[in-house]
C-alpha cells in the first residue's frame, strides 16, 4: 500500500470557494480549487489504492492529476506502508516569551522615549515603531537609536516627513551611527533624492503621498505574510493586537493608536499598569476563525486583522466586535476583490470612525 504524506510545513486553509496552500518554509502561498482540500483530507486517512477504489475512472484520473501536482510542487511525498510514521506533524502552538512584543507610538517630542524606556525593558518589547509628526534631523535619528543602544529592543522602525536635507550623505550618516534602526520611511516626498538600493543595513523607502495613521488596516494581497511565525500567531491569536501596545500623540495608551478605548496616559502612569487594566487584553485571542466573513476566507491566516476599522455590525457574547475589517474588499463567497472605498456604506462608516 502507498500513502501520500503532506509535508509538515505545508498548511492547507479551506475557504468558502477555494483553498490556500501555504509553504511555511518557503514563505509562499498559492490558491487552488476547493475539491483539492477534500482530496488532501481523504489522503490523510486512506492509502492511495483504497481511495482510488471509491471513485470511477474519470474521477480517478482527476485525483491522479492532483497527486502529480502535489508532488511537483513538493507539498508532500509518497511512502509505503507505515514508513510515514517517522514524520510527526508540525505543532501549531505559538509561544512568545515577551509580555509585549511591539509598541507603536505617535511621537511629537523625542524626550517622550525616555519616559517609556524603562517600561520597554521591563516588558521585554522587541520592536518599536515610531510615527513622527515632524521632520527629523540626522542627529535626532541618531539620538533615538542611542536611547536604546543597550536595550532589549531588536529594532526600530521610523516613519518621518521628508525634508530637503535628506540626501545620500544624510542616510550614510545614519548608517554609520545607528545600530537599532532597521527601517526608515520618509513620506510626503515629491521625488526620491536618490535611487535607494540594498546598500544600507536598514531598509529605506521614500513615499510620495502624505502618510496618515488612518491609512492603516488595509487588506490587500501585497500585505499578506506567509512567514511561519506570523501564520502561527494568526492561528492562535489576533494577528494585529496580540501583545501589542500603542501610544497616540497625546500620550494616551491604547491597544492601537487608532482605537477609541484608552488604558491610561504615559504622563501619569506607565505601560506596566496599562496592560493590567480590565479589557486591555480582550482582543488578544480573537482569531480570524471567530470573525464574521473572515472565518470563511482562505486568506485568514496570512492576513492581518484590524479592530480599529471594522464594519461594526457584529458582536459576540463577550461584547467583542467580531465584524469584518472595514478596509477589506474581498468576498470569500465569490472569490472576487472590489475596491472597498467605492462601497458607500463602508465609506460612510470610515468617515464616522475617522471623526472620533
Amino acid at each position: 500500500m502507498t500513502y501520500f504524506n503532506l509535508f509538515s510545513n505545508i498548511l492547507a486553509t479551506k475557504g468558502s470557494t477555494r483553498i490556500l496552500i501555504s509553504d511555511l518554509q518557503r514563505n509562499t502561498s498559492e490558491l487552488y480549487p476547493l475539491e483539492l482540500y477534500e482530496i488532501i483530507v481523504e489522503l490523510k486517512s486512506h492509502s492511495i489504492e483504497d481511495m482510488m477504489r471509491n471513485y470511477d475512472a474519470e474521477s480517478q484520473e482527476i485525483i491522479q492529476e492532483y497527486l502529480n501536482l502535489l508532488l511537483e510542487k513538493e507539498y508532500g511525498f509518497i511512502s509505503k506502508n507505515d514508513w510515514d510514521r517517522n514524520f510527526p506533524p508540525l505543532s501549531y502552538e505559538y509561544y512568545e516569551p515577551s509580555t509585549i512584543t511591539h509598541i507603536f507610538i505617535e511621537l511629537e517630542e523625542i524626550s517622550v522615549l525616555n519616559t517609556i524606556k524603562s517600561s520597554i525593558e521591563n516588558l521585554g518589547i522587541k520592536h518599536l515603531v515610531i510615527y513622527y509628526l515632524k521632520a527629523l534631523t540626522a542627529q535626532e535619528l541618531i539620538e533615538i537609536d542611542e536611547t536604546f543602544k543597550t536595550s532589549v529592543l531588536s529594532g526600530i522602525e521610523i516613519f518621518s516627513p521628508f525634508h530637503r536635507d535628506v540626501d545620500l550623505s544624510f542616510i550614510q550618516v545614519i548608517q554609520q551611527n545607528t545600530v537599532r534602526i532597521y527601517s526608515l520611511i520618509f513620506y510626503n516626498c515629491p521625488q526620491s533624492p536618490f535611487k535607494a538600493k540594498n546598500e544600507f543595513r536598514f531598509s529605506l523607502r521614500f513615499l510620495k503621498d502624505e502618510l496618515q495613521l488612518s491609512a492603516c488596516g488595509k487588506v490587500e494581497l501585497k500585505y499578506f505574510n506567509t512567514n511561519i511565525s506570523k501564520v502561527l500567531e494568526a492561528i492562535n491569536h489576533n494577528s494585529c493586537l496580540y501583545k501589542k501596545i500603542g501610544i497616540d500623540k497625546n500620550g494616551t495608551i491604547k491597544n492601537c493608536p487608532l482605537m477609541a478605548e484608552s488604558f491610561g496616559n504615559i504622563h501619569i502612569s506607565n505601560l506596566e499598569e496599562a496592560i493590567h487594566q480590565p479589557g486591555f487584553k480582550k482582543y488578544w485571542d480573537l482569531t480570524k476563525d471567530y470573525i464574521e466573513t473572515c472565518k470563511d476566507c482562505e486568506f485568514r491566516y496570512v492576513c492581518t486583522d484590524c479592530r480599529a476599522y471594522t464594519e461594526g455590525n457584529e458582536k459576540n457574547k463577550a461584547d467583542l466586535d467580531i465584524s469584518k475589517p472595514l478596509k477589506c474588499g474581498y468576498n470569500p463567497y465569490t472569490g472576487e476583490w472590489k475596491d472597498w472605498t467605492k462601497n458607500p456604506l463602508k465609506k460612510k462608516r470610515f468617515n464616522s470612525l475617522a471623526l472620533k
